[in-house]
């Protein structure tokens, strides 16, 4: 088959992402990757309205993303919203703002899809192939949950668990304080216990052994980098990573000791991801301990990869 050049778009809570890739079939090449924060997820939480300069900065970094794909010679470029989006009472203000900057239609996918797509990109990688998983994407607005072994997930859901939607309701303070932190893994430990654990506890037992956990998305990449000092994006040695319940909880410990211009300067946090760090590296520090999780692998292919493996809608 012959690859083509294409690009997706993926307008999230957090940030606004794109990547270009030279595609055939399952095989997803990356050309180009880049990353807009727009925060769209900003003040939205209390009236699941997005904000009119959160909709404008988005608006204008997808245009600003669709002229870079165009500038790599793509056949073609498809924008995907998530979380924020399909979540707001006005998300048809975002999709006619992105449609008037970048002359490109929007498309809004589901939790379910979002988790689906998740698998099938993080399964493009050979090095998965046939190991039973569960995948774990940590996103600014959700978290998916996908359980499977092959080609197909067995299970998958989407929860309302993100790293922004988090920084919103609990805001710590700088730098944080020893309390903010138990009060953060309170909250987070008594959603687990609510919300996760009754779906996923009796498929994690259907089986001789723990799948393994695969964290995907911003706050699983960073960890990787922080770990292995890695200043600049290295997708081999991201995915080559394996972070321990121990390393996880010693980065959780510290980043929620130290103010926010101390943690700008750490090697592989990226200096505006410094603040929403805080609140993913403690989801993913409590589900690995409420689930009795030793070790995550990182997977830097996700959602994006497999929107350019799949027809776009209409």
């Amino acid at each position: 088959m012959q690859p083509q050049r294409l690009a997706v778009i993926d307008v999230g809570t957090n940030s606004t992402k794109l990547l270009v890739a030279e595609v055939a079939g399952r095989r997803v090449q990356p050309v180009w990757e880049e990353s807009e924060q727009t925060r769209l997820g900003h003040g939205f939480y209390e009236t699941h309205r997005l904000q009119p300069e959160a909709i404008a900065r988005t608006a204008q970094a997808a245009a600003t993303l669709v002229d870079l794909a165009r500038s790599h010679q793509v056949v073609s470029t498809r924008i995907i919203a998530t979380s924020a989006a399909r979540d707001a009472v006005n998300g048809d203000e975002l999709v006619a703002a992105i449609r008037r900057s970048s002359g490109l239609p929007v498309e809004i996918i589901s939790g379910d899809q979002e988790a689906e797509w998740v698998y099938q990109g993080v399964m493009s990688d050979p090095a998965l192939a046939g190991q039973r998983l569960l995948i774990m994407d940590v996103g600014g607005g959700s978290t998916e949950f996908i359980l499977g072994e092959g080609e197909h997930p067995h299970y998958s859901r989407s929860f309302p668990l993100g790293s922004v939607r988090l920084l919103d309701r609990h805001p710590p303070s700088d730098p944080p304080a020893p309390d903010e932190l138990r009060q953060c893994r309170g909250s987070l430990n008594d959603f687990i216990i609510r919300e996760i654990h009754p779906v996923l506890d009796p498929l994690l037992n259907n089986g001789p052994a723990l799948p393994q956990l695969v964290g995907t998305g911003g706050a699983a990449t960073i960890l990787a980098r922080m770990e292995n000092q890695l200043d600049d994006f290295d997708r081999e040695r991201v995915e080559a990573a394996r972070l321990t319940l121990g390393m996880v909880t010693a980065w959780t410990e510290r980043l929620w000791s130290l103010p926010l211009a101390e943690r700008r300067c750490i090697v592989g946090l990226p200096k505006k991801r410094a603040d929403v760090i805080l609140p993913g590296v403690a989801i993913y520090e409590a589900v690995m301990r409420q689930f009795g999780v030793g070790e995550m692998r990182v997977s830097t292919r996700g959602l994006r990869f497999a929107a350019l493996m799949q027809p776009a809608a209409g």
